[in-house]
């Protein structure tokens, strides 16, 4: 299930941007109950059922059709029934950035899907991929999955967004969260977040060059 079904540019209030911003990280199932019409059909009814098993929530993962959101969640689900997840699987990138009037983010998920959050309000939502669109989200998570293998996995919740002049770099991968954050110009320049950060600016610039944010 999509929530929006076509890449375009949309503008959003205050609350309205933090709503989005915290579904992102797709770790917050109550979120999207909000935005569902109908938490019974498939495949949230899998989510929502307090009861769903193992098998069913592997289920969601393993079906090729479903969008990336759906299995993040899924995996949120094993993981807070203490069931192993094993596999490292890289998901999405997420990177934001502090500025002095707020917040940019920029979201890229395996399915091609992305998300470009603006400090002032402004919203991109890339639904549709193309050919360009999806080897630039591929090289991004590609340069991710470099940085995964060398850095550890986040044992705690989720941090507050990072403050004004600071720039973080979140991998949602099957087996949790993993993250590295700096000063924007020493994460940029850092050889093992760099060619990440790189690879985002480039699909953040074609996002922009198709969708008028």
């Amino acid at each position: 299930m999509t929530m929006f079904n076509d890449n375009k540019a949309v503008d959003a209030t205050g609350n309205e941007l933090s709503f989005l911003y915290e579904m992102l990280f797709c770790d917050e199932l109550s979120l999207f109950e909000e935005v569902l019409e109908d938490t019974g059909v498939y495949p949230w009814q899998v989510l929502f059922n307090p009861m769903a098993t193992p098998d069913e929530l592997y289920g969601l993962i393993d079906l090729a059709t479903n969008e990336t959101r759906i299995k993040l969640l899924a995996y949120h689900r094993l993981r807070q029934t203490n069931q192993p997840v094993l596999k490292q699987e890289l998901l999405g990138v997420i990177v934001e950035v502090g500025l002095q009037d707020g917040l940019d983010v920029l979201a890229a998920y395996q399915d091609g899907t992305a998300r470009y959050l603006h400090h002032t309000g402004k919203i991109i939502l890339w639904e549709s991929s193309n050919e360009q669109s999806q080897v630039l989200i591929d090289t991004l998570l590609l340069e991710s999955s470099k940085v995964v293998q060398e850095i550890g996995i986040w044992p705690h919740g989720r941090l507050n967004p990072p403050k004004t002049g600071n720039a973080r770099i979140s991998f949602l991968v099957s087996n949790g969260l993993y993250f590295g954050e700096a000063d924007c110009d020493v994460l940029f320049s850092d050889p093992l977040a760099g060619p990440a950060l790189m690879a985002a600016t480039a699909l953040l610039n074609y996002l922009t060059s198709k969708v008028q944010a």
